[in-house]
């Protein structure tokens, strides 16, 4: 079967989901792209979005509308010369109209798994659920004669355990997008002994039409991203733990919080990212590591407290932020939780007082948006952790050992073989955290 013919017909489990939404709007754009080609024109693409939410599908038709537009617009001048036999289309609105119909026309907005029946490609962008996922895979392989092909989108739960309790025969191989799949150009592709080599040949081509940037993780649970990222909470929370038999809690996560972001250079402080990812996914993504990972202490305390109270984060369905570790007005973090008193603690009450302790900033310290852009950058954060490395404020001491920590890990991921080298870790880190530089350096 060739890639084409693969790409005929295609489901995705947990469509109208954050994750499924972004990898439906990406393999519909590569669906009708070969739609549109001439030696195509007979064939029948058909894309199943299969979500348990009738309400969920109904936003994700409209989603898909004005995403598709956006792209269409970007690339009109490509359009033209796909529509150019269809004399009726003369403005470029007109082409832009026909490109969303054919591609709204390949869709198919479903609750029924039993779409998935027929298809030769299937996305699983389910619940981070082991049972879950792999009682959906094991149904429709069950039911498909096809012998189709499965990409998860598991960020944590080791691939060949789906496969084995699926019965897949090597079918399956992770694909973890990271979020948005839209935006994000990251992909950790994660395969088996077992995974058949057509099955891995077909991702990376897939992976390159969509211009994503694939690196390689074995298949050991939390693989690269998430082997990194837990671990950092970890630290994280532990270092809150140290600091709060000076301080209180709340000043605590609002010093580790801040130096992470500031001081690490970081586009977010690392409770910000646990309340973006969602405590509750942060929590669970542990569990599964936990369960797989012998000798090690992957759990925190803070998590399942925060869990227990109710303090979940994660996003509204318009993309805003909730109300987590931290509390936020309009995207501004402006109180931080205190779980004795079960309220929000407003920032301008800490501020001041843990700036105070943290000490003096870097003089050559600059913001995360500029270092990403400049084109001396490596010389400048060269000279931006020369300075702090020579400083003994509390803040440059827990920012060097946040680093040399993030560091550890990264060598780490390699020594215990899940990832292959210190530029794919950096590389994830780079990519999809947009963190300004890669956790394995010298900079200290």
């Amino acid at each position: 079967m060739t890639y084409d013919e693969r790409l005929q017909n295609v489901s995705i489990l947990g469509a109208a989901g954050k994750m499924g939404s972004g990898i439906l709007l990406l393999t519909a754009i590569e669906m009708v792209d070969l739609s549109l080609k001439p030696e195509n024109k007979d064939n029948t693409y058909v894309l199943n979005a299969i979500d348990i939410s009738t309400k969920a599908l109904t936003g994700l038709v409209e989603y898909l509308r004005v995403q598709v537009r956006k792209l269409a617009e970007k690339k009109i001048n490509d359009l033209r010369k796909i529509y150019h036999h269809q004399n009726d289309l003369i403005e470029n609105g007109e082409i832009i109209d026909q490109y969303i119909f054919d591609t709204l026309k390949i869709v198919r907005p479903v609750t029924t798994i039993e779409s998935a029946y027929h298809s030769y490609l299937v996305f699983e962008a389910a619940s981070e659920d082991e049972s879950l996922k792999i009682k959906l895979l094991s149904q429709i392989d069950t039911n498909n004669p096809n012998k189709p092909w499965y990409f998860t989108n598991t960020s944590s739960i080791p691939i060949h355990v789906i496969d084995e309790r699926a019965k897949l025969d090597g079918r399956i191989l992770g694909f973890h997008f990271y979020n948005p799949p839209a935006i994000q150009k990251l992909v950790e592709l994660i395969i088996t002994e077992k995974t058949e080599k057509d099955l891995i040949e077909f991702a990376n081509n897939y992976a390159k039409s969509l211009r994503k940037i694939i690196v390689p993780a074995n298949d050991i649970a939390g693989f690269i991203g998430n082997g990194h990222f837990m671990r950092d909470i970890l630290f994280a929370v532990s270092e809150v733990e140290r600091l709060s038999t000076h301080y209180t809690k709340v000043e605590s996560i609002y010093m580790i919080n801040k130096i992470t972001q500031d001081l690490l250079i970081r586009p977010m402080g690392i409770f910000q990212l646990v309340d973006y990812v969602g405590v509750d996914v942060c929590q669970f993504i542990m569990k599964v590591m936990q369960g797989y990972l012998t000798g090690q202490v992957i759990q925190s305390d803070l998590l399942d407290e925060m869990m227990n109270l109710g303090v979940k984060g994660g996003q509204n369905s318009d993309g805003s932020q909730k109300n987590g570790i931290l509390q936020y007005e309009r995207g501004k973090i402006i109180g931080i939780f205190d779980m004795k008193n079960q309220e929000y603690t407003p920032i301008v009450e800490l501020q001041s007082k843990c700036d105070d302790k943290l000490g003096v900033l870097p003089t050559k310290l600059q913001p995360w948006k500029s270092v990403i852009s400049d084109k001396n950058k490596e010389l400048t954060l060269t000279e931006y952790f020369n300075e702090l490395n020579g400083m003994d404020t509390l803040g440059a001491d827990l920012a060097k050992n946040f680093s040399i920590n993030s560091k550890n890990i990264g060598l780490k991921l390699i020594s215990d073989g899940v990832a292959h080298s210190e530029d794919d870790v950096n590389k994830v880190l780079l990519t999809g955290f947009f963190h300004a530089y890669g956790p394995i350096n010298n900079y200290l």
